[in-house]
């Protein structure tokens, strides 16, 4: 799988601030959150799913990525999205893993699960 996703019964502003919270207790900020279902309904297009994609750095990780790889910084910042599915709440993330093993790098590898294992403790204690 190339994500991560969990589902909680809070609401989505609910969701959105537990992540936000547990991201700061791991050194990880939210650098902007851009939700969709305003900005298409903005734009004159119907959608009404909420749906929200924050994009989340921690500073320290990024400058020892870029240091090692370059390449890396194609996926960087680290994005995670909250949206409503069926009724429920759902929080998830493409895989850092999934995403950096085209680099072929094993040192960016082994940097990329360390900060995925982060994120999923983020995401599973924020449900």
């Amino acid at each position: 799988m190339f994500h991560y996703t969990v589902e909680t019964n809070k609401s989505l502003e609910e969701a959105v601030e537990s992540l936000e919270n547990r991201l700061k207790d791991k050194q990880f900020g939210v650098l902007w959150t851009f939700d969709i279902k305003d900005k298409l309904n903005e734009k004159g297009l119907e959608f009404e799913k909420e749906f929200k994609v924050l994009e989340v750095c921690n500073p320290k990780e990024a400058q020892r990525v870029l240091n090692e790889n370059v390449l890396a910084g194609y996926f960087l910042p680290c994005k995670m999205v909250v949206y409503e599915d069926e009724g429920k709440t759902k929080i998830g993330m493409p895989k850092p893993t999934a995403l950096t093993q085209m680099v072929k790098d094993d040192n960016i590898q082994a940097m990329a699960d360390d900060i995925e294992q982060r994120l999923i403790q983020c995401m599973d204690q924020s449900v």
